[in-house]
């Protein structure tokens, strides 16, 4: 995500356009997204000129050319990162084996829950399709908002679909499947893209494997306006433009409820448009945030924990020691148990354990150890 150099036209105006959007969401310096935002913009004024001076139209001609450059440099190297990832969750090996083992037990901590309480709602920033790859590997069944096998169409009309299944010699009974989980990108993903005519235009996810190669035939020459991972030139735009207005829909109809609890876990509060909706979400006083991060990133952590009027409602762990997944999942995650019998073992378990800090166990204080 780090900073490109255009060389078209009043690339200067842009950069500096992009300095002045990162120091207006906190970030500081800006990034890739903040150049591209920009540059979009920026065109999409230029198109507005070359209506009355035809001048114009070969420096739109030009910025368009050259940001397809830009972005298709971008899809390769989300690609090159998956199949790096692919390559080493791949091996035969022990420590491949073993980085499927956290990494499954990770999504597993979360997704394994009783079927009857709400689904686990999981929402990524990321272009990438990590997430996607570790649900296929644990059999998980994801409920994204598309409807279709051979080319998957983005429908707004979400409905609360979920799964059941009838248990055997039981009829009329249908009972929650275990092991569904909904998935938002806000972002939008490498896989989306936009296709048909002006006005009658659908969203689709289009089959490129996990870790494709750059001569795959579902890879854009023209990404502008075809890969949906740029909602808009102006971040504060993102909730109000089409799919990305169902969902942050989505988003803050998840998490703004009573009772509710989201952790985030790698995200630096860069995005004030995210930022806002957890901020509403804080002002239910059943609702809990719990942030895991390797660092401070940058004082933005700090700075919107220090924006919100009740901090009981906020739990930090920070540090390298917390942000590492191998660390996370052996010692503070819980581990993934959603049949009967298991959790009446632990439960037992736990009655029958001396607390090392009162010496009396967990049966005579009739709660949990």
């Amino acid at each position: 995500m780090s900073t490109i150099a255009f060389s078209s036209a009043h690339a200067q105006a842009v950069h500096k356009a992009a300095e002045e959007g990162a120091r207006a969401t906190g970030r500081g310096e800006p990034n890739f997204e903040d150049q591209i935002r920009a540059a979009l913009e920026f065109i999409h004024g230029l198109r507005i000129l070359a209506r009355t001076d035809q001048g114009q139209a070969a420096v739109v001609d030009a910025w368009e050319s050259e940001l397809n450059v830009k972005l298709n440099g971008l899809l390769k190297a989300v690609l090159e990162s998956e199949q790096k990832l692919q390559g080493t969750l791949g091996f035969a090996d022990e420590k491949g084996k073993q980085l499927r083992r956290y990494l499954g037990s990770f999504l597993l901590s979360f997704a394994s829950r009783t079927a009857t309480r709400e689904r686990l709602h999981i929402f990524t920033t990321n272009y990438d399709r990590l997430i996607e790859y570790g649900c296929d590997a644990l059999g998980l069944r994801v409920l994204d908002r598309f409807v279709g096998r051979l080319k998957p169409v983005f429908r707004s009309s979400r409905l609360g679909v979920d799964m059941h299944y009838n248990p055997p010699g039981i009829r009329g009974e249908p009972r929650y499947l275990e092991g569904v989980v909904r998935l938002t990108k806000l972002h939008g993903s490498l896989d989306w893209r936009q296709e048909g005519p002006a006005g009658e235009s659908q969203i689709v996810r289009v089959p490129l494997p996990f870790g494709a190669s750059e001569s795959h035939p579902d890879m854009p020459a023209d990404p502008v306006g075809r890969v949906l991972i740029y909602p808009s030139p102006a971040k504060d735009m993102e909730t109000t433009a089409y799919p990305y207005a169902d969902l942050f829909r989505d988003f803050a109809a998840a998490i703004c409820q009573p009772n509710s609890v989201i952790v985030t876990y790698g995200y630096g509060f860069g995005d004030d448009h995210i930022n806002r909706v957890l901020r509403d979400m804080l002002t239910v006083p059943s609702a809990h945030l719990a942030i895991i991060s390797w660092d401070k990133a940058s004082g933005r952590i700090q700075r919107f924990v220090e924006s919100l009027g009740s901090l009981d409602q906020v739990t930090l762990l920070i540090g390298p020691h917390f942000g590492d997944l191998k660390t996370l999942v052996d010692h503070y995650l819980p581990k993934s148990a959603i049949d009967r019998t298991t959790l009446r073992m632990v439960e037992l378990v736990n009655r029958r354990t001396i607390h090392p800090a009162t010496g009396i166990d967990g049966g005579e204080t009739k709660g949990e150890v």
